[in-house]
């Protein structure tokens, strides 16, 4: 947001520095992020100054070049050749002096030097009006009647002080200070000083007028207040300069004095204005109503927008949409250069409607941005009668009618009690009530005498101005007091302490989250962040609600309307830009919550790694061709994970999972802690991700909770290993897992690992049935195995395989 020092300084009159008055607004909250010096011309004329000529004679060498004597007032006449036809002695003329940088308005600047024209010497120069850039006339030099003393500086003459533009960074909760008159009410508590508002006193409007335009409110709680005026001789053209400089100075560009000046209101009170042209209202009739879902508007940018109901909009007599309600208007009911009747509208619309239309249709405007925050519901007609005052002046335009202000239920102030010890706790200072009761009133917030509890001294009640939007509770009170006493001035404390020592916990969670994300990294994935907000139709059917999904009430965007209940969507969105951006090859991972609510109600939140893998496993080389990422590449990357964690038995099964095409889940102690599998093809479709992904998801709570740090080291052993394969011919359904917990269970001792090097299926084999060549590696600590010991291992392990699992062993 944009600040004129100048503009600001006709609502409060200060002499304070621009850069002192920076620092007091950066340190009340409104932090001032950058101060740009604004100039009226180019260059300010600096070294310009008003003299008079003494002498004037022709030029000896040249017959249209006069050779002149000019006092600057230093002193030290100067002699300046001069080519315009009127110049004469005795004239006050404007001066450029050596060294002084001009702009005129045609060309590329110049620097005055001292130099020789036509051999005579000439020490600077008198100057026609386009020559400094007040103008466009060359057709002779600036002659002034001014009784100014020579050497005055001709920006004092003609009045081109400079202005200093603040860019301040406004929070959302500061919708109070979106003007000129909401900073000049910060620094009036600040400087302890009054500001005003512009008089408005000189409007007056007929009692009656029989062709006023009607005004019918249908959706009272989305436009709690809507007022307009009706005004004829309207000569719409440009703005004078000194409307043009005032939006030029915040960074807006002038389009005709009826719009410029709605503008210049909404700048200057932070009160929104729109005018319509009133001979396109048919029936003299102003709706304020949400839009059916049939309705289309052409706005003001050429764009037909196709209307949805909860739109709020305003029309005309036949219903007929005119504009989208606190965003943006309509082509058809816009100002023309033809236009001499205007109904000008001045409104309080609920902040929540106005957010979701502009979210709707993506609409931000200088309008939307101040009602989807909140403004002035007591700023209406203060607005609006500024704005009449000046189409007056600027437009020639005259009150037709009365004001028309449809205001059902008015809004109250927020009544909140403070206590004086709770100021204290909070801001960790003691301050005098004396002065607590100054900075409220100096923030318009009403200090109530009777309190709550009878003789309750401590207590006050008050009463908030609807312009402080975000004041609703005790904290939000004190919040405003320590902005206006100074967070510079709590002083700290000689020795900070505490009371307690903080626990730390064994093992450290972000020590464990650094050591996964190294190895993860070191494997070729890239750590991703992404928003915990989301869309809530990843998650709902057409027509169907998701009690479970934590929403957003105060949502920016109808796309980040809840808290993620997972990490796959965001990630997927991520996937998508990459692929859009010929970047298949993905290999991601994300640490991040996620946010949900049982049947009670209760919020729970859990934290969760995931791992993303699409396209290729690995990148082509010389020595070989790259393969497509499949299932064991990711669980693969889960089982070094679970394995760095010292969890390396993690037992699998297979799973439903509502996002994934079939999946696996892997339990610790018989608690699922992972789940992996492919994305289904439905979930991709609806983010538009046009390749295969592969998903793990793991419950870094669970596993967190079990992890422990302590290593545990033995002496490898100096007998020799055994290897024993077998061929076990099961059903279809038997997996690997299956026959390798039956092995686990069977021999504790002597079993070191398992592994399937080879699965077939085939006619022979007979239907129904596969074939697993499993590897069985055997190993004493104690002693070398005999052949004995291990053909008894063996006939125990086939023993159970047929037993438990229905196997067959191929001899």
């Amino acid at each position: 947001m944009r600040i004129s020092l100048d503009w600001l300084k006709t609502l409060i009159p200060t002499d304070k520095p621009a850069a002192e008055i920076g620092a007091l607004l950066t340190g009340s909250g409104l932090e001032v992020e950058s101060a740009e010096e604004l100039e009226s011309i180019p260059g300010g004329l600096r070294g310009v100054v008003l003299g008079t000529v003494l002498t004037r004679e022709p030029h000896p060498d040249a017959d249209k070049l006069s050779l002149t004597t000019v006092d600057v007032g230093d002193g030290t006449p100067r002699q300046i050749v001069c080519g315009a036809p009127n110049v004469a002695a005795g004239q006050r003329v404007v001066v450029a002096l050596e060294g002084a940088m001009l702009y005129p308005a045609q060309g590329e600047p110049f620097k005055i030097k001292k130099s020789k024209i036509r051999g005579a010497a000439s020490e600077g120069m008198i100057c026609a009006e386009d020559e400094i850039g007040l103008g466009q006339s060359h057709a002779g030099i600036m002659v002034l009647d001014t009784e100014l003393p020579n050497g005055t500086p001709a920006a004092d003459y003609f009045g081109l002080g400079s202005d200093t533009v603040y860019e301040i960074g406004l929070t959302p909760n500061r919708a109070d200070a979106a003007s000129h008159y909401g900073v000049a009410r910060e620094l009036r508590a600040l400087l302890r000083q009054p500001c005003h508002l512009p008089d408005v006193s000189g409007f007056a409007a007929p009692a009656s007028a029989a062709n006023n335009i009607q005004v019918t409110i249908e959706q009272n709680s989305a436009c709690p207040r809507y007022a307009g005026l009706l005004m004829e001789n309207v000569s719409v053209g440009p703005s004078p300069e000194w409307l043009q400089r005032r939006l030029r100075s915040i960074g807006l560009s002038p389009i005709n004095n009826v719009v410029d000046v709605t503008n210049f209101v909404l700048h200057e009170l932070g009160q929104p204005l729109h005018a319509f042209d009133a001979d396109k209202i048919t029936g003299n009739h102003i709706q304020v109503k949400f839009a059916y879902e049939w309705d289309k508007l052409v706005t003001l940018d050429g764009i037909e927008r196709e209307l949805h109901y909860g739109d709020l909009v305003i029309t005309d007599g036949n219903q007929k949409p005119l504009a989208l309600a606190g965003v943006f208007g309509g082509q058809d009911s816009g100002v023309t250069q033809t236009t001499t009747r205007i109904f000008l509208e001045s409104a309080y619309f609920n902040p929540s409607d106005v957010r979701r239309t502009s979210q709707e249709h993506k609409l931000k405007t200088d309008a939307s941005f101040r009602f989807e925050r909140g403004t002035d519901p007591n700023m209406v007609l203060v607005g609006l009668q500024r704005a009449a005052l000046l189409l007056q002046e600027v437009a020639g335009a005259t009150v037709a009618a009365p004001i028309v202000d449809e205001y059902p239920v008015p809004v109250q102030p927020a009544t909140v009690r403070l206590r004086l010890p709770r100021v204290e706790r909070l801001v960790g200072q003691y301050i005098a009530p004396e002065r607590i009761r100054q900075i409220l009133t100096d923030l318009d917030i009403e200090i109530t005498d009777s309190t709550p509890d009878a003789g309750d001294q401590d207590t006050w009640t008050l009463t908030v101005p609807p312009h402080k939007v975000d004041v609703t509770r005790e904290a939000d009170v004190i919040e405003e007091i320590l902005r206006i006493y100074g967070y510079n001035n709590v002083a700290l404390r000689p020795n900070n302490s505490a009371s307690f020592l903080a626990k730390f916990p064994n093992p450290d969670p972000e020590v464990t989250r650094v050591k996964i994300a190294s190895l993860l990294s070191g494997q070729g994935y890239s750590e991703i962040l992404t928003n915990s907000l989301t869309n809530s139709l990843y998650f709902e059917k057409e027509g169907e609600a998701n009690d479970a999904l934590v929403r957003i009430l105060n949502y920016n965007s109808v796309d980040l309307n809840v808290l993620r209940p997972t990490l796959l969507h965001s990630g997927l969105e991520i996937i998508r830009h990459n692929i859009n951006r010929r970047q298949r090859d993905l290999k991601l991972y994300e640490f991040g919550k996620t946010y949900s609510q049982n049947e009670n109600g209760k919020y729970q939140e859990k934290n969760k790694l995931v791992i993303y893998l699409t396209g290729n496993a690995d990148g082509e080389t010389w020595q070989h061709k790259s393969e497509k990422a499949a299932f064991h590449d990711l669980a693969g990357a889960v089982q070094q994970v679970l394995a760095a964690l010292g969890f390396g038995g993690a037992v699998s099964q297979p799973v439903q999972h509502e996002y994934l095409a079939g999946g696996l889940a892997l339990l610790v102690h018989n608690q699922p802690v992972a789940q992996l599998g492919a994305v289904a093809a439905s979930v991709l479709k609806r983010l538009d991700v046009t390749q295969p992904v592969w998903y793990a998801e793991l419950d870094w709570d669970a596993l967190s909770k079990k992890y422990k740090p302590t290593l545990v080291a033995r002496e490898l052993s100096k007998f020799p290993e055994v290897r024993r394969d077998l061929s076990i011919v099961v059903d279809s359904a038997v997996t690997f897992d299956q026959l390798q917990q039956i092995a686990r269970r069977t021999e504790k001792k002597l079993l070191q690992s398992i592994n399937v090097f080879d699965v077939y299926a085939g006619e022979n084999l007979g239907a129904g049935k596969k074939s697993y060549s499993v590897s069985f590696t055997l190993q004493d600590f104690s002693q070398t195995l005999s052949e004995q010991a291990i053909d008894q291992v063996m006939q125990k392990l086939i023993q159970q395989f047929e037993k438990q699992a229905g196997a067959l062993i191929r001899k």
